[in-house]
């Protein structure tokens, strides 16, 4: 399976690199090609993992892509849908899950993702310490790089079961818990 990872460079972010470092027959991109690059790469690929900073209406370039005069902000948004449609999917960005379901897409896909103490505290968490947003970013990027190379519905449901535990104990892990999903 040729699998496509869509990352831009942001060193908030970095966290999530655990997630593909050990993807088979992987193309991995971080910037520096256009969204026709991108959408051309996604018609070549079988998965494709997209992640990073976002919103409901895609996954944000950071300023790492250029090229066709696109001036959106996003890397991933609805001029990629028709591609994207029959492609496996993973969308790990805050409020991916409203893409997803505007568009009738598939896969394994993060609803509002706290990542970092400001979100954290936007979400009703305040005073939450940094330690606890790294674990739990730690904890989820490994364990969904553990299975990284499975079936979609393997990777959400063995990444769930640790991620479940850890939620017990931590209150970012159970945020965020509840809201990775997964649609087949």
């Amino acid at each position: 399976m040729k699998t496509l990872v869509i990352h831009p460079e942001d060193r908030s972010t970095d966290f999530l690199k655990p997630i593909y470092e050990n993807v088979s027959d992987a193309t991995i991109i971080h910037g520096g090609v256009s969204k026709s690059q991108i959408k051309q790469l996604i018609t070549e690929h079988d998965r494709i993992y997209m992640m990073g900073h976002g919103s409901p209406s895609g996954l944000f370039s950071c300023a790492k892509f250029g090229g066709d005069n696109d001036y959106s902000g996003f890397i991933i948004d609805h001029t990629m849908v028709e591609e994207l449609s029959s492609k496996e999917c993973i969308f790990i960005w805050c409020n991916a899950d409203q893409f997803v379901t505007k568009h009738n897409l598939k896969g394994l896909y993060s609803g509002m993702f706290i990542s970092e103490v400001s979100e954290a505290t936007y979400c009703g968490l305040p005073g939450t310490p940094q330690s606890i947003v790294d674990t739990s970013n730690d904890s989820f990027a490994r364990w969904m790089g553990e299975n990284v190379n499975m079936a979609l519905n393997e990777i959400y449901h063995n990444t769930m079961d640790n991620y479940e535990v850890l939620a017990m104990d931590n209150p970012v892990a159970d945020y965020n818990a509840q809201r990775l999903c997964l649609a087949e």
